[in-house]
């Protein structure tokens, strides 16, 4: 087991190694930032306006939940232990300019996730059961002509629906347990029991039923975590500006680490970006599976509305978390990445309430994961097998969530990390061949709507222009 574990550690190092995953990933964004004449930074006001204030179109159609449920579904499985654990290895190991990569990431990344929740959308279809569904696995095969995109888009599912009951299911439920026990004295049976009931409970109705959770629970659990990071960093204001001096000057010169200046350079960018995508998932088609169930006038909307959760995730809670660990001076402590975040919280709050908060913190954004994981898993299981093989799968899927609750995973992390990288490699694929579609059919649309207030009578006008 033990040379088992090392193969696969090895294999996922490698692949979210920066000769695989980590330039393509970037590069793709970079690409996409390009065609799409940074879409991000255009339009960013308005999709936030979309996303958070006005959360649906009145008069949309298609689809099983609102814009907002369908981006809070996206946040629940994104925003995990990545955002607190993963930023903390990022700095431990790369120095504080790996934040910087991270927003780097970030900023490429929200290219990537509009392209891929365009698409989604776009080329949506309904199962047997009347549920919207799409996602890499549909787009590949209905978008790209030919075996390969059937070939690339089976190849998504599969590992997509592996990937769930790892990164998105036993690594996440036994954080929970953890978490749990080390900071409430909780057993973990008792943890896995409840964890399953409720996750159980919520996934068996499907889509309607996450995206009623996700919708209440995922802004609570962001806005909970980020008031104990601003009350720290209120707190620290004083050190706040010599913290962003180190960020951006080490940004590309590295903490000094073993290597020299250049090996410290690759190591913050390395770092940084690895645990920027592995938090954010932009370009792994992941996120896209949630926005094919919006309900929407049209896919750019919805692309749009999708793209401000890698900005909520990677711009707003990783800056609270990596500001948080270096203006208090804990991110060169010699601890394990795993602690870090709670020693800063601990740090820099009053009596037990850091430790507390990061726990709770732990807890939420693990859970919500799970619970986003599902659905994406679900879809999946969908293009593969058929809608009749969706609740077998929402059981077992619930049963693995207490088994990875109350046993040693071992070997799981390596292979979650080997499965969530190579998901990827077919959607940005994709992403590559079809960015010219995505380039044309997106500036046709915010040519007549570039703030994102017509109605449905008008898009369905100015389409037909372009059909016409």
């Amino acid at each position: 087991m033990e040379a088992l574990t090392t193969l696969l550690e090895e294999i996922a190092g490698f692949v979210w190694g920066p000769f695989l995953l980590i330039p393509l990933l970037l590069l793709t964004g970079l690409w996409l930032t390009i065609k799409l004449r940074g879409i991000q930074f255009r339009t960013l006001g308005s999709a936030l306006r979309l996303a958070l204030w006005e959360r649906k179109d009145a008069d949309a159609e298609g689809g099983d939940i609102s814009q907002f449920q369908a981006l809070t579904t996206a946040l629940a499985a994104t925003v995990g232990v990545g955002n607190i654990v993963g930023v903390a290895t990022a700095i431990s190991m790369g120095g504080p300019g790996a934040l910087f990569w991270m927003w780097v990431t970030g900023l490429v990344g929200m290219a990537s996730k509009y392209s891929e929740a365009f698409l989604a959308v776009r080329f949506r279809t309904v199962d047997a059961r009347g549920e919207a569904s799409g996602g890499p696995q549909y787009y590949l095969k209905k978008a790209l002509p030919g075996r390969w995109g059937v070939a690339l888009s089976i190849i998504f599912a599969v590992f997509a629906v592996l990937a769930s009951f790892g990164i998105g299911n036993m690594t996440q439920g036994n954080a929970v347990a953890a978490n749990a026990h080390d900071a409430f004295g909780i057993d973990p049976q008792i943890t896995a029991i409840v964890m399953a009931i409720f996750v159980g409970v919520v996934i068996i109705g499907g889509i309607k039923s996450i995206g009623n959770v996700t919708a209440a629970f995922v802004p609570f659990m962001i806005v909970f975590y980020i008031l104990g990071a601003l009350y720290i960093l209120i707190v620290n204001i004083g050190d706040l500006p010599g913290a962003l001096a180190l960020i951006f000057g080490q940004a590309f010169t590295g903490p000094g680490m073993a290597g020299g200046a250049f090996g410290s350079f690759m190591l913050a960018v390395q770092y940084g970006v690895a645990r920027g995508i592995f938090s954010n998932e932009s370009g792994m088609g992941s996120a896209a599976i949630a926005a094919a169930a919006a309900q929407t006038t049209h896919p750019v909307r919805q692309g749009l509305v999708s793209m401000t959760q890698t900005f909520i995730d990677t711009l707003v809670v990783v800056s609270f978390t990596g500001l948080v660990l270096v203006t208090t001076g804990v991110w060169d402590d010699d601890a394990s990445p795993a602690v870090l975040t709670s020693m800063a919280f601990s740090h820099g709050l009053p009596g037990n309430w850091g430790g507390y908060i990061v726990a709770l913190g732990v807890i939420l954004f693990a859970l919500s994961t799970i619970i986003g994981w599902s659905y994406y898993g679900d879809r999946c299981v969908e293009r593969l097998f058929g809608a009749r093989a969706t609740l077998a799968y929402r059981i077992l899927f619930t049963i693995v969530v207490y088994i990875g609750a109350t046993v040693p995973l071992g070997v799981v992390w390596a292979f979650a990390d080997i499965m969530n990288g190579l998901m990827a490699l077919p959607n940005l694929v994709g992403l590559l061949l079809l960015s010219g579609l995505i380039a044309r059919e997106t500036s046709h649309y915010l040519k007549n709507d570039p703030k994102l207030r017509a109605n449905r009578a008008q898009v369905d006008a100015f389409m037909a222009d372009q059909v016409r």
